[in-house]
């Protein structure tokens, strides 16, 4: 199966799951029934979100880390998926940043290397990730296709991008916690990254609402797959559920050669 033309995947779109495994096992059951083989959830999932962590003690938080991660651990040798979940860990009683990939044999986690620093969202100034030059992302291979993950703020970075062609990835995978009025401008961007790099998209943008002391945060969904041309395959508009389709390398090799994109690029990397 390593060099499979094809690989079905899922998003996951969820508001925060409590310690309760029983909503998330609904839906790993019914992936497991289609195929899937690689799961990802939305930022802020499997931890509250981070506005919310002031109001909770350091230790639950770790405590519900350590559950999902071994919830998560025990089906991915039940099912024999690959999943992939933003989670926050705890080093030198500080909050980390991260992204974990829970495979059968092994887990990995990347910090995210960019957070946001504006003032209405200052995860910069929350958490302790470290600041230091920016390195490759996480990728891997699962059954012959190459994926990325990428914090959804490290979406509107180059470098990382600059990753997926060298690194000639087949699959972005992008966790979010998108809000406000934003869908447009996500959608957009997520299009024109996947048209320009030849790259399927899998967007999982979490649901559910946080209210602070002037404003109301709606976490609107639009989880989506979109395809090397630009286009989107399937979207999930604004309610709790999973999204399900099959990737092709077939795709994405028509798109590499109608656009001829690398190939102009590499003729000129060798003069």
């Amino acid at each position: 199966m390593s060099n499979s033309k094809t690989l079905t995947i899922a998003a996951l779109q969820l508001p925060t799951l409590g310690m309760q495994a029983t909503k998330l096992e609904f839906y790993l059951r019914n992936a497991h029934s289609r195929g899937v083989r690689l799961v990802l959830l939305g930022e802020y999932v499997l931890n509250h979100f981070f506005k919310e962590l002031s109001n909770i003690p350091i230790k639950m938080v770790e405590e519900q880390s350590d559950k999902h991660i071994e919830l998560l651990k025990k089906f991915a040798i039940k099912y024999q998926m690959v999943f992939v979940a933003p989670l926050i860990i705890i080093k030198n009683k500080q909050y980390i940043k991260t992204i974990v990939k829970i495979t059968a044999k092994s887990t990995i986690y990347y910090e995210q290397q960019i957070l946001m620093p504006y003032k209405h969202w200052n995860e910069k100034k929350m958490f302790a990730n470290e600041i230091k030059k920016l390195e490759a992302p996480l990728s891997f291979q699962v059954d012959g296709f190459r994926v990325m993950v990428m914090g959804g703020f490290e979406l509107h970075f180059d470098p990382f991008w600059e990753d997926v062609t060298k690194k000639k990835i087949n699959l972005v995978l992008l966790p979010t916690a998108s809000t406000f009025e934003s869908h447009n401008r996500w959608r957009e961007i997520i299009k024109t990254k996947a048209f320009l790099h030849g790259c399927y998209i899998l967007r999982a943008n979490r649901l559910g609402e946080f209210k602070d002391e002037e404003i109301k945060w709606k976490f609107y969904g639009d989880s989506m797959l979109v395809e090397p041309t630009g286009e989107i395959y399937m979207m999930l508009e604004d309610k709790e559920s999973m999204l399900i389709e099959t990737i092709s390398k077939s795709v994405i090799n028509e798109h590499k050669q109608s656009w001829a994109f690398e190939r102009e690029l590499n003729l000129r990397r060798t003069l």
